[in-house]
């Protein structure tokens, strides 16, 4: 959380060109490798920040108690660059300029994380403010992040279109869920042999 504010912090301050050297750009359109996982510390508002900030507490203080920080960090990790070759994958099918910046793709992961290790916990999203089960949570917004990655399909690609950033979500979901089952030893994952 500090990094995430550090750099935006950095961002308001750089100007412009910080931001587009970091954030993800699509591959013939600026594409770095770093980019890969630096754009998950840079964000295009206040709001946007807070937002995940909030949501990173919530979700990824109570799975860095329940893991280990370094297998936190793995998870982390993992959901960050699903999401990101997601996005990298769409805009070169589509063929279009598309840069994508936030965490938001990674806090989709850990809420998978969450929702799988605490199915029946009541939390209290912002919004709605509905109190429902960890997995309806997870299952909703799931849905809502893949029903608004559709115009990018329909309606072709535009720099910086929101929807475009949609399928990040829906593929930090993929990736948290595949490291859920990988740790598990669950298809399509080969089950992981115990040391006697």
């Amino acid at each position: 959380m500090l990094i995430n504010v550090m750099v935006y912090c950095i961002q308001l301050i750089a100007g412009p060109w910080f931001t587009n050297l970091f954030s993800l750009n699509s591959v013939g359109w600026g594409f770095m490798p770093w980019q890969l996982v630096t754009y998950a510390f840079l964000h295009q508002s206040f709001g946007h920040l807070f937002f995940n900030m909030v949501g990173l507490y919530m979700f990824g203080s109570e799975l860095e108690l329940t893991w280990s920080r370094k297998r936190y960090l793995q998870f982390y990790a993992v959901s960050l660059l699903v999401a990101g070759l997601s996005i990298l994958l769409l805009a070169l099918v589509l063929g279009g300029p598309v840069r994508a910046s936030g965490a938001s793709g990674a806090l989709f992961g850990l809420l998978v994380g969450y929702a799988m290790l605490n199915p029946n916990r009541i939390i209290m999203p912002i919004i709605p403010p509905i109190p429902m089960k960890a997995r309806t949570f997870a299952i909703v917004f799931g849905v809502l992040a893949l029903v608004q990655s559709v115009p990018a399909f329909t309606g072709g690609l535009i720099p910086g279109a929101t929807n475009v950033g949609h399928i990040g979500h829906v593929g930090g979901m993929l990736g948290g869920w595949l490291m859920m089952r990988y740790w598990g030893g669950k298809p399509p994952f080969r089950p992981r042999r115990r040391l006697h």
